[in-house]
């Protein structure tokens, strides 16, 4: 076993050990938050307790983050070891494995304003920014995006779930302030597509961590 099949576990050790159980609190809180939700519009004294609804907002804010953080974690190992050490890219095209570092640090700054701000332009500013950093990292050649398989690969679901999550994070706001609950049906909309995202993620996941093993083994 060598050094880099080591690194290449830790993508799949931070999905499983904190990504994949934040996904399940934050499908809990939602489903317990639009039960209080729907039992108070009935008219219905709910058993639900309101910090519900905060919960959900605070632990849907970490699992966005997460999420992102994830996949630069799966960009980064192989941009590294096929990239900068297999290309040699500082000596051999060094504006290119500038470029790149700039970018990594950019999605990641840009990430924590988002986060963070509360102004809406500046919320779609950082979301852009966050999304496209995520896009030029992953057109790179060295990032395994199984393009003959597009509709099955780990990368394009990571890719869009990611950010689906930026998307959500910028929006949490607007959800409060919308009295025509459209931003709200919206942020359903993306979240329930992106769960999908994450169990096709699992799945393929599962997939790609045993082929490289048996690649590196052969």
């Amino acid at each position: 076993m060598n050094i880099e099949l080591l690194t290449s576990w830790i993508h799949p050790m931070f999905a499983v050990v904190w990504v994949f159980p934040l996904i399940g609190i934050v499908t809990y809180f939602s489903l317990q938050t639009r039960q209080r939700r729907l039992q108070m519009k009935a008219g219905t004294k709910s058993k639900i307790p309101p910090a519900v609804g905060i919960q959900h907002v605070q632990i849907g804010r970490w699992l966005a983050v997460s999420v992102v953080i994830l996949s630069l974690i799966g960009f980064a190992h192989p941009t590294i070891a096929k990239g900068f050490i297999g290309k040699n890219l500082l000596s051999e095209a060094p504006g290119r494995g500038i470029f790149l570092i700039f970018v990594f640090v950019l999605t990641l700054i840009s990430l924590i304003f988002l986060s963070r701000i509360k102004p809406k332009f500046w919320r779609a500013f950082f979301a852009t920014l966050t999304s496209m950093g995520l896009i030029v990292i992953g057109t790179q050649e060295w990032i395994f995006r199984r393009g003959n398989e597009w509709y099955w690969s780990h990368y394009y679901y990571g890719l869009i779930a990611s950010i689906l999550m930026v998307i959500s994070l910028a929006i949490v706001p607007e959800i409060y302030k919308d009295r025509s609950l459209a931003w709200r049906r919206l942020h359903i909309a993306l979240n329930s597509f992106a769960l999908l995202l994450f169990i096709g993620q699992g799945i393929t996941g599962i997939r790609d961590v045993a082929e490289i093993a048996f690649l590196s083994a052969k």
